[in-house]
């Protein structure tokens, strides 16, 4: 058709403008691919590059009275581990039971990222290496609000490790691949890709989820989710499902949270987090301060019920969460500039951000 537009032109001025269609045709063709993240011919060689970092979790927790077999997490329930564990506690004395989840290793003198769930309320762990060692593992912080704990592991010589990624980079679409321990198969990856982001699920204040629909299983908690370059982008944690079996809904926690938190938890064992001592609600995409604590750093400060908060340390605020979110970055004790809208006016305030009270000691 393009030959049939241009074939009444003379010779020359034919040429020219076959090359100029051709020529756009090709920036065409060439534009989206300029920016798209397309996927591996296979996910081998990255596979082989980062499997070696993700670990095996095993948790022994002290139980009731009651028969701790029954109790077996599903997905190890009839696993080799499963198998074992009936074989080992499954006498008159039963006074344990065990989950199993995922983790990776960030450094390689042995720190270990996973979930605060799986290791939370643990009296012993355990943690299986890809090269089939088990070393014991001690929790050196961990975090509820955000589900992630860190423990330590030593070894013989250096451990192989991954490093973070930016997953505020990470676009809808974009390919992921996720690896762990589903159902007590150790060394398991499944691909897929982004599906939204900034899911909140209710689960706590700084629900912030990468939505993903690789498949994720009970025993993926904790492992690691990966981008095409073999950076960890964000930290597995839910999934949603009537079965408990992946249905193509998981949700990650996002490496801009995750790499914070575990900074934080290996440098002090606890995370201290900001706090305005405000109540505030989202009106049409503004957020306003609807009570405040007087003897708190934002009464201090000057604060009024009605002001509309517009941002933190010049980060635009459009949602209760966004604020809770801005304020907790900043370290207790620090001065954060709230920027409110008054009466018409925009007005900087100086506040000492505190410390938020259910973190604070005792």
């Amino acid at each position: 058709m393009l030959l049939a537009l241009t074939s009444h032109l003379p010779p020359v001025r034919a040429v020219k403008a076959l090359a100029l269609v051709f020529a756009l045709l090709a920036s065409a063709c060439a534009a989206p691919h300029a920016t798209a993240r397309s996927a591996p011919d296979s996910f081998a060689p990255l596979v082989k590059q980062v499997l070696p970092a993700v670990v095996n979790i095993a948790v022994i927790e002290n139980a009731s009275t009651r028969d701790p077999l029954a109790e077996l997490p599903p997905e190890i329930r009839n696993s080799p581990l499963g198998r074992e564990l009936r074989r080992r506690y499954g006498g008159p004395k039963r006074e344990r039971m065990t989950g199993a989840g995922s983790g990776f290793i960030v450094d390689p003198s042995g720190l270990i990222v996973t979930n605060n769930h799986v290791v939370g309320r643990a009296s012993q762990i355990a943690v299986q290496l890809a090269d089939g060692r088990q070393l014991p593992a001690t929790v050196i912080g961990h975090d509820e609000l955000t589900d992630i704990a860190v423990l330590r592991v030593t070894a013989d010589g250096g451990l192989p490790s991954v490093t973070w990624g930016d997953s505020r980079l990470v676009e809808t679409g974009d390919w992921i691949l996720a690896a762990g321990n589903p159902f007590g198969l150790g060394g398991s990856v499944t691909a897929g890709i982004v599906s939204a982001r900034g899911r909140d699920l209710g689960a706590g204040p700084f629900d912030n989820f990468l939505q993903l629909d690789a498949p994720i299983n009970p025993g993926n908690s904790g492992g690691p989710i990966f981008n095409m370059d073999g950076q960890v982008v964000g930290v597995s944690s839910v999934i949603i499902s009537p079965t408990g079996a992946s249905v193509g809904i998981g949700f990650a926690i996002p490496a801009e949270t995750a790499s914070r938190i575990v900074a934080q938890l290996v440098a002090r064992g606890s995370i201290a987090r900001g706090w305005l001592g405000v109540s505030v609600e989202d009106r049409e995409g503004t957020v306003f301060v609807t009570g405040l604590d007087r003897t708190g750093p934002g009464g201090r400060a000057g604060l009024r019920p009605g002001d509309a908060l517009v941002a933190v340390n010049g980060e635009r605020i459009d949602s209760a969460r966004g604020l809770i979110r801005a304020v907790a970055g900043v370290t207790p004790g620090e001065q954060a500039q709230v920027t409110i809208r008054r009466q018409g006016r925009e007005v900087d305030i100086p506040v000492t951000v505190g410390r938020r009270p259910t973190e604070s000691a005792g």
